[in-house]
């Protein structure tokens, strides 16, 4: 957010309000409080002429303001209106605050269907979001909505769950108007239910009322609400091509799977290198199918005193229970399940800890908890961990490849304005330098390239803004290794494929 005001304090306007504090602002726009309730956008002339072309907001509701040498655009808000960014971190108070950005939203889409508008200006007097064009990743209208409702959650608001479990102010009725007035339809009855009755969404699969024909009707009800969709995560296709076979699949083609006796997915192991995408990939798969998450690291569990860490452990997996289905991410496996053998200087606290994950992750799978960890030092693990019957599924994750980078660039590209010049790919200088980096380097170097090219006036994103930005990554003194992904069933046994 700039800090250098266009207009001081206490400035009087024509009408004799006075601007007071500054709110926001933007590389072509500011909003500054007036007095009392009221507030006023102030825009560049170039800004506001694109809105009239466009046909989103009719020159006669713009004002003029002349500062020195400079001439403005203006917008003032009535009374408690609002008149912000749509990335507020300021949630609605009222189910009416979030009827009118919805309707605000959808009242655009009918004037223009394509304009981007997760950088847009929500004007709640004319209900509009103005876009501002800036150079920056897009969003679809869902996620909008949801950052929106949530006060900066990124979450899509068809994730009805999900947005009904942060929305604690409005009741699940209210949270289902707010979808079907923002056209994204009613959520099903059945996704509504699974919400208002715990019983019915306590398990994938699990019969809680002791009838199988109740279970069976729940599961048809469910099936027939899930769009036909396929799990994707860019750049890394052997890595999508597991989660979709061992998870997805067995998830929404369950009454198929559980008649061979495939009941549930069970529990996997990523390892790799710190940054090789093992948290990506988790926190898409989590996103996807949207189960109630729970997680397991050293910050959330760790304790000094004897019994308290296991005891720790038990409650997550029983909330988990309650929730199912649901998952489990453990993250840093090794500061926790290390080997017993070679860590006797810990005693009888870490063998307890240890034990505790023994008993729990083959209950998980009984109750439909799908429990990932993760972990940078796979050899360091209690061998008893990752036999089967508890992780079942040991994937290694490297660095991505030259190909992986470069789907991985254009996937990000993707989502926002590029000038024809830019080059990715396998064999282009930015594809090379960003193999064998940390996917967090490959993210960073678009997002700055995205600030440079903003900061340098620019409307897209070019290959020298790309450059500029590579040119600011530190160099890194880790040995490149193969890139690729390994596939074994356990510990024990290391055959496979790789790439």
């Amino acid at each position: 957010m700039a800090t250098d005001r266009w207009l001081p304090a206490k400035y009087n306007l024509p009408d004799g309000s006075t601007i007071g504090q500054h709110l926001g602002s933007g590389t072509n726009w500011e909003i500054y409080q007036m007095n009392e309730d009221h507030s006023i956008l102030i825009v560049k002339n170039s800004l506001a002429q694109r809105w009239i072309e466009s046909n989103l907001v009719p020159d006669t509701l713009l004002g003029s303001l002349s500062f020195g040498d400079e001439n403005y655009r203006t917008i003032t808000s009535g009374p408690r209106q609002r008149l912000e960014p749509v990335d507020t971190r300021r949630p609605p108070r009222t189910k009416e605050d979030g009827l009118a950005f919805v309707l605000s939203l959808r009242e655009t889409r009918s004037i223009d269907p394509e304009v981007p508008l997760h950088d847009a200006l929500y004007v709640e007097r004319y209900s509009r979001l103005l876009p501002t064009w800036t150079v920056s990743p897009a969003m679809s209208d869902e996620k909008i909505v949801g950052r929106w409702l949530t006060g900066g959650v990124s979450v899509p608001v068809t994730s009805f769950r999900r947005i009904s479990d942060l929305l604690v102010w409005l009741a699940k009725e209210e949270v289902a108007e707010l979808v079907e007035a923002a056209g994204f339809g009613t959520p099903h009855e059945s996704e509504a239910a699974a919400v208002r009755h715990r019983p019915d969404h306590r398990s994938f699969g699990q019969d809680t009322t002791s009838t199988p024909r109740a279970r069976t009707g729940w599961e048809k009800e469910r099936r027939r609400s899930i769009r036909p969709r396929r799990f994707r995560l860019s750049g890394r296709p052997e890595l999508e091509e597991f989660f979709n076979d061992h998870v997805i699949d067995i998830v929404e083609n369950s009454e198929r799977y559980r008649a061979l006796g495939v009941e549930f997915p069970t529990a996997i192991v990523l390892h790799g290198p710190p940054g090789c995408g093992k948290t990506f990939a988790v926190e898409r798969l989590v996103e996807y199918l949207d189960w109630p998450s729970f997680y397991i690291d050293s910050n959330s569990i760790g304790s000094p005193y004897v019994h308290e860490t296991s005891r720790k452990v038990g409650e997550v997996f029983d909330k988990a229970a309650d929730a199912a289905p649901s998952i489990i991410v453990i993250d840093e496996m090794e500061s926790y399940l290390a080997d017993r053998q070679i860590h006797e200087s810990s005693g009888l606290h870490h063998v307890e800890e240890v034990g505790e994950f023994l008993r729990r992750i083959p209950e998980a799978h009984a109750r439909h908890i799908l429990v990932i960890g993760m972990t940078n030092r796979v050899k360091m693990i209690d061998p008893a961990i990752l036999r089967r019957g508890r992780f079942d599924k040991v994937i290694e994750v490297k660095m991505p490849s030259e190909t992986e980078v470069s789907d991985i660039i254009e996937s990000l590209l993707a989502k926002m304005p590029t000038e024809s010049d830019i080059d990715t790919d396998i064999n282009s200088e930015i594809v090379r330098s960003l193999t064998g980096r940390a996917l967090s380097d490959t993210a960073f170097v678009v997002r700055e390239a995205a600030r440079l090219a903003a900061r340098a006036g620019k409307s897209a994103l070019d290959d020298d803004s790309l450059r500029q930005a590579l040119a600011g990554l530190p160099p890194t003194e880790t040995e490149k290794e193969p890139a690729g992904f390994k596939f074994t069933e356990s510990r024990n046994e290391r055959t496979g494929f790789q790439d």
